[in-house]
Parts: structure tokens; sequence; C-alpha cells
């Protein structure tokens, strides 16, 4: 394999010019979580990563609520009847730290096989060396994860948070007032340092997302040497199918923060569940676009490779028939020579079916399957809000009436 000998060292990591491609080994955070023995070179120690930091932020929220008196009561809405939060830092966020050892493990080989698969020819191998240098050097940012940071405190909690999720009842984190929320002391931890987290580790996986993205267009704008009667349809590119897979995880994570808020609404402010319809079809539609919108930068490339398939194949195809039918049809062959057993026959055969393959190349390396898997992961966390529809009594009477 030929060596990544371009990438560059930072001041955290030195990387080995073969190391696998990661979207994830890399970074302040990483860095810190080294040292603290959270984490090692190939992301183990995952169980405790999710313990630590879920706990992290949402143990001290269960302290502070007994302790003013909004655990079980003393607001609408206490702590422990708050389903959003739990399912934000007991679901959503472990998933979040989960999906990145899936991702590094699923994709860490995603870049050697584009020189496996010879799809990156030699004159330009230091514009794709440069290329995964460049992404290398985005993912270690320390200018890029402050900026995340500064995101967070400005964006994700003075604006969104505060005007688009948090509830107007009084819970166990704020009281409405004439002058806006009033935070009570598990506010303060909630606001400033739990959410923040949570939120982080979200727009952190935005952030890696834009990296390969960045990098496959990159990719994409190499002269690739594309095979049009490759048979995954997709000239040789197939393989970037399987890097979706990686995402379930991250679709998980998003679909448990859909149904929190959901659920809040409808079990505190007397909303139902079709209501949220919109929502519900709007994150579904954003994880297929975060997810699979990388692999459309391929997609003029692969549509240049299949207008040139058709036009040589074509070519070819109608020299063959030519002399198959002269041959065969106008008296061409000789007496002597048996048209049972012929291999022209099955070379004719093999030529259509050649034809068939890049007449019918895709666009991209997204299968029906990828999507619907995507979405599957996506909705399965909101589900469960389907009882608020009906009684457990209404659900059991339909189960045994389909099951007798």
């Amino acid at each position: 394999m030929t060596k990544l000998a371009s990438v560059m060292k930072t001041p955290f990591e030195k990387i080995d010019a073969t190391a696998d491609f990661s979207l994830v080994l890399g970074g302040p955070l990483y860095q810190l979580l080294r040292r603290s023995h959270l984490t090692d070179d190939a992301l183990d120690l995952v169980r405790r990563r999710i313990m630590v930091i879920s706990l992290f932020a949402w143990l001290p929220l269960l302290a502070l609520s007994t302790i003013e008196g909004r655990a079980l009561g003393g607001a609408a809405v206490p702590f422990l009847l708050d389903v959003e939060a739990h399912i934000r830092f007991l679901i959503a966020l472990p998933l979040l730290i989960l999906a990145e050892l899936v991702v590094h493990q699923r994709m860490r080989l995603i870049v050697p096989q584009f020189l496996e698969r010879n799809l990156i020819p030699p004159n330009v191998l230091r514009r794709f060396d440069a290329a995964v240098a460049s992404a290398f050097r985005l993912r270690n940012s320390v200018v890029a994860e402050a900026l995340l940071i500064a995101f967070v405190y400005i964006v994700g909690i003075l604006i969104l948070w505060r005007h688009y999720v948090a509830l107007s009842a009084a819970t166990w984190y704020a009281t409405p007032t004439a002058d806006g929320l009033k935070l009570s002391l598990t506010g303060v931890w909630y606001v400033y340092i739990s959410l923040p987290v949570y939120q982080f580790l979200l727009v952190r996986w935005y952030y890696r997302i834009f990296i390969w993205t960045r990098f496959l267009f990159q990719v994409s704008r190499i002269e690739l040497s594309l095979i049009p009667t490759h048979p995954d349809r997709v000239g040789g590119l197939g393989f970037l199918a399987n890097t979706v897979y990686a995402f379930a995880p991250l679709a998980l994570a998003h679909g448990a923060m859909t149904a929190g808020p959901i659920a809040n609404r409808i079990f505190y402010l007397g909303a139902a569940l079709p209501q949220f319809m919109m929502e519900i079809f709007g994150i579904v539609v954003f994880l297929l676009f975060v997810v699979l919108a990388p692999l459309l930068v391929f997609a003029p490339g692969l549509a240049r490779a299949k207008r040139v398939g058709l036009r040589e194949y074509g070519a070819l195809a109608e020299r063959y028939v030519r002399e198959f039918d002269t041959k065969w049809l106008r008296g061409g062959a000789g007496e002597a020579e048996p048209l049972v057993g012929s291999a022209d026959i099955q070379s004719l055969a093999d030529l259509a079916n050649s034809y068939d393959v890049v007449r019918t190349m895709q666009l991209a390396p997204i299968t029906r399957d990828t999507v619907i898997r995507l979405v599957v992961a996506t909705i399965l966390p909101i589900v469960p809000l389907t009882l608020t529809m009906m009684s457990i009594e209404e659900v059991l009477k339909k189960l045994l009436g389909i099951l007798f």
C-alpha cells in the first residue's frame, strides 16, 4: 500500500504516515481523554467514557434537584419525571460517545481502499495524500474545537435552548418570570455545564462530517480510475456505501434527541404525537442529508464515467454483433463449424451483461438498504411515543386480536 507520506504532524500527536484514516482519533478533547485514561489509541474503554461523561452531566442534576426539593415535586416538571433530560443524558449522550468507536472501527480502512482498488492513478497520488493531510489538520485543530465551544454557549445555549427548547412551565431547572427564565441552582449546572457537554459532543460530530465531506469532495476532484463495468454499478466506489452503517448510532441519538422534547410536551403541555409529524419528518430528512450528501460529490465523475462507458461499450457491442450477424446469419461461418457449443453465443451474452451494467450505473454509492436503515434507526426511539395515542389495554387488545 502506498504510504500517505505527506500527512502532517501536530503538537498533540505524531501521525504515522501509514496510519489508518480516522475521523475520531484526534483533537484536544481526544488528547484530554487519553491523559485522563478514559480512552487509548484504539478508542477502547468506551464503557468507562460513557459512565464518566454521562454521570458528570446527569448525577449533579439529581443531587442538586434533591437538595432543592425539585427531584419529585416542587415544580410542574420535577427532575425525575423530566423525560427529555434523562433521554438526553442517559441515552443520546452515550450514543454520541459510542458512535465514535463504531465510526472509527468501520471507517478506518476506507482510505486504504481507494489505493488497494487502484482508484487513484499514480500521477495524482500527491493530491490524494494532500487531501488526507488536510483532513488530519482539521481533525486535530485546537482553534476548531475552541470555536465549537463558543458556538455551543452563544448559539446553542443563549439562543436555541432558551428560546426554542426550554419549557415554558415551571421546571426543576427554571421558573418563568416576566423577565424570562429564572434558573435554579440545578438549572445553573444544567445550562452552563451539562447542556454544553452534550451540545459540544453533538456539534463536534457535525464538524467531523464536514471534514469527511470535504475530504471526499477533494478526492472526487481527482481524475479517479473508475471502471464502468464494475459489478457494484458505481465504478468501483461501492465500498463507500458501507460507511453509512457506521453512522447508525448517530441516527439513533438524533431520534432520541427528538423523542425527548416531544415526550415532555405530550406529558406536561397536553400536546399529541401527530402534532409533531413535521418535526419527525424533518429530523429524518436532516439525517439522510447529513449522512448521504457526502457521497453525492462523486456524482459528476460517475456520470462522466457512465457516458464514456456507454459510448465505448456501445461501439464495442456494435462491432461484435455485426461480426456475429455476418458469421452466423449471413453465411460467414464455414459449414464444418458447429453452432452448438460455440463460444460466440456466450460471448454475446457476456457482452450484453457488461453493457447492461454500464447502462444501470448509479450516480452515487447509495443503496436502498442504507436509506432504509438510516430511517429506521432515526425513528426507532420515537416509536414508543405511539403508546401515548392509546392505552396499554387497547394495545394489548389489538395485539391479541392479531395473534388469535
